[in-house]
């Protein structure tokens, strides 16, 4: 139905996925990190078959897929000392 729009995703992605300063393979693990964050089911299973493609190993597979619940955790923990504090702060100050 956007046959334009498709074409242009598609030279945009393929240009960054391209080698440059970074590896195919390095680039497939970001993008798996950040689908595992955004939730994104397709995506995750896209990323660890691109991964392995361009020559990850299960291992390195798996340990970006820790980095990307500890940084997501991170972002957790970060909101909860701020956000989360705030609030109970005002709700219930300390005495």
């Amino acid at each position: 139905m956007a046959p334009n729009q498709i074409e242009g995703y598609h030279r945009f992605t393929g240009e960054c996925f391209r080698e440059g300063a970074l590896s195919a393979r390095e680039k497939q693990l970001i993008a798996l990190g950040i689908a595992l964050f955004a939730n994104n089911e397709v995506c995750t299973f896209y990323h660890v078959d691109e991964a392995l493609s361009e020559g990850a190993t299960p291992e390195q597979v798996a340990e970006a897929a820790a980095v990307a619940a500890a940084a997501s955790s991170g972002h957790i923990m970060s909101q909860s000392v701020t956000r989360v504090q705030q609030v109970l702060e005002q709700r219930h100050p300390l005495q």
